[in-house]
């Protein structure tokens, strides 16, 4: 698969999630306050997890570019059937949480915090798309033919997901649930190309 074909299922998958992301945003009421669970508690804040939280905006690109051809088009329909599953539950139950303030500290961990702070929603907690993504890409990079790689990438997922609840983006009660989607997502993707590809094979003859 070319370059050029991949950044514009690239940019289907990932577009169509920005869009539903902050056009939800823009369209819901007042969010309700997600409490902390006993996992929440059990994993400290720290804002040194923003390098492990950012490093899911590598990890969308790579998995465009190095995932195979048939999985790259699976990634993106499934990106966008999670971006529908979960910009209707942001709009029907829009959900907050108490963020801890980055404050005045310095430091460059500090400092990219505050800056995502500034950029990011303060709504659109559950399902965690941050969590659902991650699933999704590790997914289509999961390779049989590359166990080192394979694995690597598993657990750069799973440290995604446990950044998640150490800097306080999202809760393990969302993260669970962002999670739920990604693998729902996936499956109904699946369901969808092979059912095309069903509809495209021409019916044998009988001889």
């Amino acid at each position: 698969m070319k370059i050029r074909l991949r950044l514009l299922y690239l940019l289907a998958g990932w577009g169509s999630v920005g869009l539903v992301y902050f056009s939800s945003d823009l369209l819901q009421g007042q969010g309700v306050l997600l409490p902390e669970m006993a996992l929440d508690r059990a994993i400290p804040y720290n804002d040194a997890a923003i390098w492990l939280y950012l490093s899911f905006f590598i990890l969308i690109p790579y998995a465009y570019l190095a995932a195979d051809a048939v999985r790259v088009r699976w990634l993106a329909r499934a990106m966008a059937t999670c971006a529908a599953i979960c910009g209707l539950v942001f709009l029907l139950y829009p959900t907050t949480l108490a963020y801890p303030p980055a404050g005045n500290a310095g430091g460059w961990s500090a400092q990219a915090l505050r800056w995502l702070q500034a950029a990011d929603s303060t709504q659109n907690c559950l399902p965690s798309l941050h969590g659902a993504l991650t699933l999704l890409c590790v997914w289509a990079l999961c390779d049989r033919r590359r166990l080192l790689r394979s694995t690597l990438l598993a657990l750069l997922g799973v440290a995604i997901c446990y950044a998640i609840i150490a800097l306080r983006r999202h809760l393990s009660i969302d993260l669970a649930a962002g999670l739920a989607v990604g693998l729902a997502g996936g499956m109904l993707a699946h369901l969808q190309l092979a059912g095309r590809r069903a509809a495209a094979t021409p019916p044998e003859t009988a001889s």
